[in-house]
Parts: C-alpha cells; structure tokens; sequence
C-alpha cells in the first residue's frame, strides 16, 4: 500500500491508494500526522474492517452479557431499580434485559449499526444519569461508582466513533448494502 498526502478542505490528511485495502478513501487518522508515523496509518487502514469487528464485539458483549444477567434475575434488577426510585421497577427491568440484549447482537453481527450505536449511546448516558452519580453516594463509595462513571462516558465515546464510521465490511450491514 502507498499512502499519498492530499489536502482536504485545508488539512493535510493520508490517502490510500492499494488496490487491496481502502483504494480512494481517506484513512481515519488525524490531520496533523506526522509522515514519519505513516507506518501506524498503514496498519489502520489494512486492518480496519476487522478491527471494526473486534470493536462492535467487545461493546456487544457487554450489553448481552448485561441483558443477560438482568434476565437471570429480573426480581433482583427490580429491587434495584425500586431503590434508584425508578417507576414500574419490574417492567422496567424486563425492558433494560430485553433492550440489553437486541442492543448487544445488533453490536455484535453488525446490523443496524449506527441506530444501535445511537441507542447505546442514549442507553448508557440514561443508565448514568440515573444510576452512576458517583457525587451522590456516601464517601466510600464514590471511587467504584466514579469508575462506572467514566466507563460509562468512554462507552458513549466508541458508540459515537461507531456511529461516525459505521460497521466496516464484516457486518450484516455490509451484506445488505450490497447491490
């Protein structure tokens, strides 16, 4: 692969031009990259689609598996929501699980990507607002929630990435945009 150098609406950004990876788009790299780091832009634009992948695997799983566990115990999930002073509790509970887990295989087979990344991403930011206000809790407990806390918002951040970028060619997404 070669990379050239094009500017783009005054930015200096790389461009591919292999016949093999992504020929005529620009790579996802900041507008100030230095030449002498044209090696990292390479190995993002050869690997891309399958890192991708890798991604929209690990941020699925995290939801089904929290889909997961609140379907192994929809009474427990309740108590806790009834404590965070949440209405319908048990209902609620029921949508989190079910939500939780269409959210997590939408991730993970790449279909409808960018809804489920917007989703995710009002998901979670609903999911701290209510239940990760480390400030609120007695001083002993702040640091594990103030970790939930910016776990939380560096998920909102990759929902946001995967939303801008999309699914890449190992989705369901790709298949379907085929013509």
């Amino acid at each position: 692969m070669q990379i050239k150098w094009r500017f783009t609406r005054g930015l200096k950004v790389p461009f591919c031009s292999s016949p093999h990876s992504n020929s005529g788009r620009h790579m996802a790299t900041s507008a100030k990259t230095d030449p002498s780091l044209s090696h990292t832009d390479e190995l993002g634009a050869t690997w891309r689609d399958f890192l991708l992948l890798v991604g929209r695997v690990f941020l699925g799983w995290l939801f089904l598996v929290s889909g997961h566990g609140k379907f192994g115990s929809i009474s427990g999930t309740g108590a806790y929501f009834a404590s965070l002073g949440m209405p319908s509790p048990e209902l609620c509970a029921w949508f989190a699980a079910i939500a939780e887990v269409v959210l997590g295989a939408a991730w993970m087979l790449g279909i409808a990507t960018r809804y489920a990344a917007l989703a995710s991403f009002l998901w979670v930011l609903v999911a701290t607002a209510i239940a990760h206000r480390y400030w609120t809790y007695p001083a002993a407990q702040q640091p594990a929630e103030q970790i939930h806390f910016l776990k939380n918002i560096a998920i909102m951040g990759g929902t946001l990435y995967a939303f801008v970028i999309g699914a890449g060619r190992y989705s369901l997404d790709a298949v379907f945009a085929k013509p």
